[in-house]
């Protein structure tokens, strides 16, 4: 593959990622996107009832996680070496990534019933407001570490500029200093802060809060092989997502 040709593969990549994630704020807002996608994760096609609905949906959900967690790890990637070279693993990782969420989202069987309802204007901002500001968490969290390399165009860039890669750095900065995972806070905090939260919201939350806490199992596992004492001390004084 010709260095040109990476570098497109790694901003096409990153481009669907960022639609993928647009599509995933409106999804778990449920406010549809027109003539583009019109699922959310209470409305959009016949509402379903029963086991088979339910099952359906975590089962898409937990292939999502699945690929995530399973992709991500150390043995996986020492696996697909010959096949995938170094310079694009992050952009395959994140492009599969993007398909199977796009793919639970649109196979997303809405479900019948309403958990609450928050009616007060003030209840309305006030859970509007958290559920902004956990998205707006993730996305600076990215920045807190380094985006581009978690996105993938650190590494096709450094390829296509003939430059050798160089892994980024353990650093605590900012939020880090306060807990360890603000990305997963900023997801807890999208995810259930919804004024109306309907038993769809509330399945497509709990399984994906589920696979929050897997997935920071098994990534602490991997960074504590990787980085050793270093990481360990950090972890042993800073809390998990919860500040203070």
């Amino acid at each position: 593959m010709s260095r040109w040709l990476v570098l497109v593969f790694g901003v096409v990549t990153y481009v669907a990622f960022l639609g993928v994630f647009v599509y995933l704020v409106a999804f778990v807002a449920d406010l549809p996107i027109a003539g583009l996608a019109e699922k959310t994760v209470s409305h959009g096609g016949q509402a379903a009832s029963g086991v088979g609905a339910v099952l359906a949906n975590v089962a898409w959900l937990s292939l999502f996680g699945l690929q995530h967690s399973l992709m991500a790890r150390a043995g996986f990637k020492a696996w697909i070496a010959a096949a995938v070279p170094h310079h694009v693993e992050r952009s395959v990782y994140v492009l599969a990534s993007s398909v199977v969420l796009a793919l639970a989202m649109w196979q997303w069987r809405p479900l019948e019933g309403m958990v609450w309802q928050v009616q007060s204007g003030l209840g309305q901002a006030l859970l509007w407001g958290v559920f902004v500001a956990g998205w707006l968490l993730i996305f600076v969290s990215t920045f807190l570490t380094d985006h581009f390399d978690l996105f993938g165009l650190r590494q096709v860039y450094l390829h296509w500029a003939g430059k050798t890669y160089s892994s980024v750095a353990f650093k605590t900065v900012l939020l880090y200093k306060l807990l360890r995972h603000p990305m997963m806070l900023g997801l807890l905090l999208a995810f259930w802060s919804h004024p109306t939260m309907t038993v769809s919201h509330l399945l497509f939350a709990a399984v994906m809060s589920v696979y929050v806490f897997v997935g920071i199992h098994f990534e602490e596992r991997g960074l504590l092989r990787a980085l050793g004492p270093d990481y360990a001390a950090w972890r042993g004084k800073t809390p998990m997502v919860l500040p203070f």
